[in-house]
C-alpha cells in the first residue's frame, strides 16, 4: 500500500489559512478607513455604524478560523477544503486578500472637477433634480447657507430674483464648465446619497471681479458676495457676484449629505 505525496497536503493546507487571512485583512481594513477618517469618502456617515459592525466581524471569524487551523495543525489533521466555486481553489480568497492590501497601499480620492464634467455639468448644474428639497426656514440668515443648503432652497423656491441682493458666504471647489464666459466659474460639492458611487454634482455659478483663469479647476474657494440674476446658458440663473474669493484647503470631509 503506497502512502499518499506529502507535498499534496500542501494546497489543503495553506488554502484554509488563506481564507481565514483574507477575512482578517478585509475587517482591519474597514476598521482603518473608520479610525483614518477615510471612510467618509466611500460612504454617506449614516452606515458607518454598518461598516464597524462587519470589520469587527470579520476579525472576529477571521480569528477563531486560525485558532482552529492551528489546533488542527498541531493534531495533524488535513481540513477538507472541497466546495462549489467559480475559480480554482484559493484563487478567490487570494483575489479578496491582494484586493484588501491595495487598499491599504491607496488612499481613496476625492471626487473633483473631472469627474463632475465626465457626469454632464453645464450651467443647469443648480436645479440638479436629485437634491432633495429641504423647507425654507426665514430664521436661518443667507449668510450662513452652505452651498448645498442654497441650492436645496432654490429647488423649492426656483425663481432667483427672490434673492437678489441677499448676502452669500460659501465654500466649494472650482468647475470650469464649457457653456459658460470666462468672467464666470461654478462652486461646486459632491452630494452623498449613499456611496461614492451615486455622487453628484451642485453648485452656483459665481460671477468674478477678473477673469476665471486666476482659479484654476479643484481650486477650493470661500467666497463671499451678493446674489444676482444673470442669463448663463440662454438660462436666467441665480448667481453669487463675488466681492471676496479666498482660496482655502479641501476641508477634510468635502462632501455634502
Amino acid at each position: 500500500m503506497t502512502n499518499k505525496n506529502p507535498k499534496s497536503k500542501i494546497p489543503n493546507l495553506l488554502l484554509p489559512w488563506l481564507d481565514a487571512l483574507a477575512i482578517t485583512a478585509w475587517g482591519i481594513l474597514m476598521l482603518r478607513y473608520w479610525l483614518t477618517n477615510k471612510l467618509n469618502l466611500l460612504i454617506h456617515p449614516n452606515y458607518f455604524w454598518l461598516v464597524i459592525v462587519c470589520g469587527i466581524s470579520f476579525i472576529i471569524i477571521g480569528f477563531f478560523k486560525m485558532q482552529e487551523l492551528w489546533q488542527r495543525r498541531r493534531r495533524d489533521v488535513t481540513p477538507n477544503t472541497q466546495h462549489i466555486s467559480l475559480f480554482p481553489p484559493g484563487w478567490g480568497s487570494a483575489l479578496l486578500l491582494t484586493t484588501a492590501i491595495l487598499g491599504f497601499i491607496i488612499t481613496p480620492q476625492v471626487f473633483a472637477s473631472d469627474k463632475a464634467l465626465q457626469r454632464g455639468v453645464t450651467a443647469d448644474l443648480l436645479g440638479s433634480t436629485r437634491v432633495k428639497p429641504q423647507a425654507f426656514r426665514a430664521t436661518v440668515r443667507p449668510e450662513e447657507r452652505s452651498l448645498v443648503d442654497w441650492v436645496r432652497t432654490v429647488n423649492v423656491y426656483p425663481e432667483p430674483d427672490t434673492y437678489t441682493g441677499q448676502k452669500v458666504k460659501v465654500e466649494g471647489f472650482v468647475i470650469h464648465p464649457p457653456d459658460i464666459g470666462k468672467e464666470y466659474l461654478f462652486l461646486a460639492r459632491f452630494v452623498l446619497t449613499c456611496c461614492a458611487a451615486d455622487a453628484y454634482p451642485v453648485g452656483l455659478a459665481v460671477k468674478l471681479p477678473n477673469n476665471q483663469e486666476a482659479y484654476s479647476p479643484d481650486t477650493w474657494l470661500e467666497v463671499e458676495g451678493k446674489m444676482v440674476t444673470e442669463n448663463l446658458a440662454g438660462k436666467r440663473q441665480l448667481t453669487i457676484a463675488a466681492t471676496s474669493l479666498k482660496k482655502i484647503s479641501q476641508p477634510q470631509n468635502p462632501y455634502s449629505y
